[in-house]
């Protein structure tokens, strides 16, 4: 058994009930969005923003040859049909990770829509300790989402968000890249090999 990456963690948490209730088919053109905090970016990136570096920006986009190394992990285990097209960043904060999803309603199967998708999402976690549902949000009732709500814990909140009127649907994951995208996971997969659960 491995570890998932921390992109793969919500990715992967978000895609697969969706992929395997039949919601979202298999070939569907997924897009990622994800902003990581520069932690992701191991210690050179640690150092760089910590640092006293003047060159150091608020946001940088990264990965712009279209090969990140956890596009294969998404696609597998995800259980897609294709490589997503995934837009990983760093924002200047250390750590938590906030990762988007959006989906078109149409293109969904059996003609789902945004409750169907919540619906699912929650009762494939329904009992699991670590993963919560945040209630389905309609257009204009949104508040912000913080990539760094969950930092120290092994938590991982995922979001449904829809604007019906364009039949457009957007999912989220926030969780910390260092806990729940990392060590956190270790220690929860440990535990699942152990049972002690």
């Amino acid at each position: 058994m491995t570890n998932p990456g921390c992109y793969p963690t919500g990715a992967i948490g978000l895609l697969l009930p969706l992929i395997s209730d039949g919601l979202v088919s298999a070939d569907y053109p997924v897009s990622i969005h994800a902003v990581s905090g520069y932690s992701g970016g191991g210690r050179a990136a640690i150092d760089f923003y910590e640092g006293n570096n003047a060159e150091a920006a608020s946001f940088q986009v990264y990965g712009l040859g279209l090969e990140h190394k956890h596009v294969p992990e998404i696609t597998r285990y995800a259980h897609l049909t294709f490589a997503p097209f995934f837009m990983p960043s760093y924002g200047a904060y250390r750590q938590g990770i906030v990762l988007k999803v959006p989906l078109h309603q149409r293109m969904l199967a059996g003609g789902a829509d945004a409750a169907m998708v919540h619906n699912c999402l929650s009762q494939h976690y329904a009992n699991s300790k670590y993963v919560k549902i945040t209630q389905h949000i309609n257009s204009g009732e949104a508040e912000r989402i913080n990539p760094e709500s969950l930092n120290g814990t092994d938590n991982m909140e995922l979001g449904v968000y829809s604007n019906p009127d364009n039949g457009q649907i957007l999912l989220t994951a926030v969780f910390d890249n260092l806990g729940k995208g990392a060590s956190g996971a270790a220690v929860q997969n440990l535990n699942l090999m152990t049972g002690v659960v």
